[in-house]
């Protein structure tokens, strides 16, 4: 089979490897395709190389069908199926507390483990899910990052009704902002790009421009000088992590999405003066998959709109190179495809 690789020095490969045969417990897919998200431009770019094993094969943003299955697996070969890239140990304070999802000792399988990116991909039963028929391949390629946004708009406990401000229009931001129109609560993105400002508006948010606008001004106006309910960072700058709860009501909620590798400024006075909320939200639970594949095959997710484009596996770094420039909002590698 086929499989693209990180090899390091921002290079992404693609060549022969060898298939693996499912053991015990584990299912052999046909990947369909992969999306390319922001953790896997963070490995090409080198930012994560004391962690992954190179040459990695990566990619967890998935979809595809089952080609085999080992002893004791009770799923079907043909079936449609993403995965949940999450193997948690079971036996740490994080797992015996119920909170399996941020295990202590996670294995996020595409990084700490091989990933998608290549044609015939063994995994363990448990991380697979299965995919009501009927759902387009290349939609169900975006459960995980819708699974990331539904998990944040949980963990904000965000009520129909309500606002939320979403710093940051990239395609996590942009699938908060669907997430949380779809609980029925108002929108305002912040996003210096027009492109995605122009996405936003067109799925019923309330744009802003952070750069040549007033995004204060703009939620004091809309909540009638409360401020917002919730306030989601997504951008992962400085500026917008201290700017966050800038926005946010008394007793607001300020959900910290985005990944700021080093420690950055936060205005703690304002989130004693207002009795705020900070909370982390790290990657999702089995009920986010399931509430994302619902959202998507209800076609409550603008899918086609979010896909710039599709691109065959040996196209796989002109996609990173494409993304790395802001040039795309979500590219699909499609796995089986070969280039003219």
């Amino acid at each position: 089979m086929r499989a693209a690789k990180y090899i390091g020095g921002g290079r992404v490969e693609v060549g022969e490897a060898d298939a693996q045969a499912p053991a015990a417990g584990e299912v052999r897919i046909r990947v369909a395709y992969n999306g390319i998200c922001g953790t896997d431009l963070h490995i090409v770019q080198g930012h994560m190389d004391a962690r992954v094993d190179m040459p990695a094969t990566i990619g967890h943003e998935m979809s595809g069908v089952i080609e085999a299955v080992g002893d004791g697996v009770d799923l079907a070969v043909g079936a449609p199926v993403t995965v949940m890239p999450l193997r948690w140990c079971g036996s740490c304070a994080a797992c015996a507390a119920g909170h399996q999802h941020i295990c202590q000792r996670l294995d996020f399988v595409g990084i700490d483990s091989p990933g998608a990116l290549q044609e015939l991909w063994t995994v363990p039963a448990s991380v697979v899910v299965p995919l009501p028929e009927g759902l387009s391949l290349q939609h169900a390629a975006l459960v995980e990052p819708l699974a990331v946004a539904v998990h944040d708009v949980r963990r904000s406990r965000l009520a129909a009704g309500e606002t939320a401000v979403v710093i940051g229009g990239g395609p996590i931001g942009q699938l908060i902002a669907v997430v949380a129109r779809a609980a029925g609560s108002t929108v305002i993105l912040a996003e210096p790009d027009a492109a995605r400002r122009d996405f936003a508006a067109q799925q019923g948010a309330i744009v802003v421009d952070p750069i040549e606008g007033d995004l204060a001004a703009v939620v004091e106006e809309r909540t009638a000088g409360a401020g917002a309910d919730v306030v989601f960072e997504v951008a992962g700058t400085r500026g917008t992590a201290l700017d966050a709860t800038r926005h946010a009501r008394t007793r607001g909620r300020v959900v910290f999405v985005a990944i700021h590798p080093e420690p950055v400024p936060v205005d703690l006075h304002r989130i004693f003066w207002r009795e705020l909320e900070v909370l982390g939200a790290r990657v999702y639970e089995r009920e986010d998959f399931e509430r994302a594949i619902e959202l998507l095959a209800a076609g409550h997710v603008p899918a086609d709109a979010l896909i710039t484009r599709v691109v065959p596996l040996d196209a796989t770094m002109e996609a990173f190179e494409a993304l790395l420039s802001a040039a795309a909002m979500k590219i699909l590698v499609d796995v089986q495809g070969v280039g003219a």
